[in-house]
């Protein structure tokens, strides 16, 4: 069950009030969870009990994403904001300087968090912004497509859908290598996430202009690939090894963009390897 924090964050004409919904398990130094868009914290529910033996595990909603309410009118869904969010969150709940692990949109939020020193290692599952035009053109259609289709289908037609791994493939195999193996609970769950999301074409928007081009230097960074990732190819983790030199670049076998529930294990061992 998931709770909310409210509290201040700081903008260019005073300070407004943002919620955030988050879940909170374990024991051992912090470690913040962060999915990518349209979906929610439940994406990590995969590894979050193996994580929890040797961290304190938090998953957060994105602000307009799951749970979280989207933010305030004048508040604006990009990188600096999201950055000022986080950071205020991590205040709120006492977390100083964090382990941050994200997928996705939470791979690029992780190591901007990163750039910005207020996390203390970077785990980044096929981050966003390694992209080049036309990859980032082809992401953002697919991602378009799939929103379309989950506002477009009626809940009963999602939940008969799920219960079938035929049915969960069609819904979910765009994100996952091995889509039969995400219960139907969930595919009906992260299908209704992805139609509800308020923040969702706020931060598509956001996002046309984006790209990761700078080093972190003496911040332990991991960025991870799998090699079924149809969203966001695999090259661009080369492309982040280029750009950051020092980073360890994994190769997840058999795992598509959202790697959590292909490869439970396997994602679990490089958060805690690259966390350490």
């Amino acid at each position: 069950m998931s709770a909310t924090v409210s509290f201040k964050v700081p903008t260019p004409h005073g300070t407004s009030d943002v919620s955030v919904a988050y879940t909170r398990v374990g024991r051992g130094e912090p470690l913040v969870l962060l999915h990518g868009i349209g979906h929610h914290l439940q994406a990590w529910e995969p590894v979050v009990d193996i994580l929890a033996t040797e961290r304190d595990v938090i998953s957060v909603d994105l602000p307009g994403f799951g749970a979280s309410p989207g933010l305030p009118d004048g508040l604006a869904y990009d990188l600096p904001t999201t950055n000022s969010v986080l950071g205020s969150l991590f205040e709120t709940l006492e977390l100083g300087r964090p382990h941050v692990a994200g997928n996705s949109l939470g791979g690029l939020l992780a190591l901007e968090l990163g750039r910005n020193k207020l996390v203390r290692s970077v785990t980044a599952f096929s981050p966003a912004g390694f992209w080049t035009q036309a990859e980032r053109r082809y992401a953002f259609t697919v991602l378009l497509a799939m929103r379309g289709i989950a506002q477009r289908l009626p809940e009963p037609l999602v939940r008969q859908l799920s219960r079938t791994a035929a049915g969960r493939t069609a819904l979910t195999s765009t994100i996952y290598a091995r889509p039969g193996r995400r219960s139907p609970e969930a595919v009906v769950a992260e299908t209704l996430a992805l139609a509800a999301a308020p923040g969702f074409g706020a931060t598509l928007r956001a996002g046309t202009t984006v790209r990761f081009t700078d080093d972190l230097p003496g911040l332990p960074v991991t960025v991870a690939w799998g090699t079924r990732d149809r969203l966001l190819v695999r090259r661009q983790g080369i492309r982040a090894k280029q750009l950051i030199p020092q980073a360890r670049l994994v190769r997840l076998p058999g795992c598509g963009h959202v790697p959590m529930n292909d490869d439970p294990a396997l994602v679990a061992r490089v958060i805690l390897d690259g966390s350490r």
